[in-house]
């Protein structure tokens, strides 16, 4: 069964461009792994400092291999301090078909 997940965070003031340069140059490399099938980055139209970044995965496998990739601690580490929220708010979806 597919993974699919909403990754929800709030850039702080005035840190919009340098949470948007890492968000693509992350996505970029996330949508080369294998079992990778979207990861998508997108920012609510009515608050611009809102990203959403939906994600789909092959199976479990292939998003635990995501998680312990090594790009993924460093991607954390520069995004932490500049985001309101301690880390991503994860939602995990179950597709109804």
């Amino acid at each position: 069964m597919k993974k699919t997940l909403l990754a929800e965070f709030t850039a702080r003031e005035g840190a919009e461009d340098e949470v948007t340069r890492l968000l693509l140059d992350y996505a970029r490399t996330v949508r080369e792994e294998d079992g990778n099938l979207a990861f998508d980055v997108y920012t609510k139209a009515s608050h611009p400092r809102a990203y959403w970044i939906f994600e789909v995965y092959r199976d479990e496998d292939a998003f635990q291999a995501h998680l312990k990739a090594p790009y993924g601690g460093p991607f954390n580490t520069a995004l932490a301090p500049l985001i309101e929220e301690d880390a991503s708010v994860l939602t995990f979806l179950d597709p109804l078909t």
